[in-house]
């Protein structure tokens, strides 16, 4: 027997309270608050959810689960389960495992290991050349054909850098109306890179990472796309400059979209000089002024997404000198909290625009919207997440799902809380603590 839900006093999109009945794996009412037609008998569960903000499930492009290959740093269960506790409804999961995402038969498994998991859908994200290795194209029109379906490709963590691949792979997935997602980042002018490269990296010795190496690869990139008539997605988008390439891009009519992560819209340079390797990332945190030009990119639609890029890591790879640390922070658990600090509390996003960078926009780009990102109307898909605004918590990097505790926002304060999530109108997440999925058994949903 499925359990009906019924949130009293929810405000979709941030508006007027509605009751919002889910029932029989959609959206069934959305009714104003006290009139909604609750089935009589069967399994009824009522949440009081006034002051609460519903959203589409969120959507996260840009996912690490790390499996197959280094289950020791995460798993597709432990990866999802954090997903569901940030309010995702569906991620796409980054090629670069081991072995590498770049044949039908992996991305079948990371798919497969998604379902049996049963916390969010899971859409693998195929690689663009084999092995990662920038030398030829792996087999994307087999990967789309694939039941896993693939639709993105990526060989994020490494730059498709040979402009003659780059274009061969944007004309190829034209075919089936894939996109090519690049990790913008010129490998010659970032040999040794360690973070950006500028004032702060001079004075504490650190080699420098320049915005000139991502800037460069997306002004290739989005004239090739233009070129050959194809999509391109541009990877966490750090730079001032990058901003003003998509927007130009934009405005010439060019097919790019872009995204930014959470990190990138909070966090600066200046946390290098504590030389703690949490904040060792790629793209490397920038400068304020950086922070600034991508908040302003995405409250005016410049940039297209926020993507988590949650690349979680065992802590020997993170708990060791700067040098010898492993690129990369965790950001499922707390990606909606930081958005509502920069952007919305800020005045720069609605609850509607969340639902827009978070959910909407990123199922377009994936090719999933006829599933998420959805509008919270009767008959739809009960993909959703419940948000308490007023609520505040402190971040403790120990207690949170993901399997790794490398998030740069231990023991700061951030606002919201994910109250429940709902996949397909069954809940994922109640009263803000996972819910087991009945799937989930033997692969070990929870920790």
């Amino acid at each position: 027997m499925t359990t009906t839900y019924v949130l009293r006093g929810a405000r979709p999109l941030g508006g007027e309270p509605a009751d919002v009945v889910l029932a029989d794996g959609v959206i069934a009412q959305v009714a104003v608050p006290g009139t909604a037609d609750v089935p009589a008998g069967g399994d009824v569960v009522e949440i009081a959810a006034d002051g609460h903000v519903l959203l589409p499930g969120l959507v996260d492009l840009h996912t690490h689960l790390r499996e197959p290959g280094r289950e020791d740093a995460e798993t597709v269960a432990s990866g999802t389960r954090a997903a569901a506790a940030g309010g995702f409804t569906a991620v796409h999961a980054m090629a670069n495992t081991s072995p590498v995402a770049d044949t039908a038969g992996v991305v079948e498994q990371v798919w497969r290991l998604g379902q049996e998991a049963g916390w969010v859908d899971v859409h693998p994200v195929g690689a663009v050349t084999v092995g990662l290795g920038g030398e030829r194209l792996a087999e994307l029109g087999a990967m789309a054909d694939s039941a896993a379906r693939v639709r993105v490709f990526s060989d994020d963590g490494k730059c498709v850098h040979d402009p003659i691949l780059m274009r061969r792979a944007l004309e190829y997935v034209k075919a089936f109306g894939g996109v090519v997602a690049q990790h913008a980042q010129e490998p010659r002018l970032t040999e040794g890179a360690q973070m950006n490269e500028g004032v702060v990296s001079a004075e504490i010795g650190l080699a420098g990472w320049p915005a000139v190496a991502e800037e460069a690869i997306i002004a290739r990139d989005v004239l090739l796309a233009e070129h050959v008539g194809s999509r391109l997605h541009v990877c966490h988008l750090s730079t001032a400059g990058s901003v003003e390439i998509v927007r130009w891009a934009k405005g010439r009519g060019i097919d790019v979209t872009a995204e930014v992560t959470p990190h990138h819209l909070i966090l600066t340079d200046e946390l290098a000089r504590t030389y703690d390797p949490t904040y060792k990332v790629n793209p490397p945190l920038r400068t304020a002024a950086d922070v600034e030009a991508v908040r302003a990119g995405l409250a005016d639609g410049t940039i297209d997404i926020v993507a988590t890029d949650h690349a979680p890591h065992t802590r020997e790879d993170k708990d060791c000198e700067w040098g010898a640390a492993a690129f990369g922070m965790t950001g499922l658990e707390t990606a909606l909290s930081v958005v509502q600090q920069t952007m919305v509390d800020t005045g720069r996003l609605t609850w509607a625009d969340v639902a827009r960078v978070l959910s909407v926009n990123p199922a377009r780009i994936g090719r999933i919207d006829e599933a998420h990102g959805r509008p919270l109307e009767a008959g739809e898909p009960a993909n959703l997440t419940l948000v308490d605004p007023a609520a505040t918590r402190t971040v403790d990097g120990a207690a949170q799902a993901t399997a790794s505790g490398n998030t740069p926002f231990a023991g700061r304060e951030l606002p919201g809380r994910v109250v429940a999530t709902f996949l397909r109108g069954r809940a994922t997440v109640l009263d803000g603590a996972p819910v087991e999925p009945a799937t989930a058994g033997a692969r070990g949903g929870a920790r």
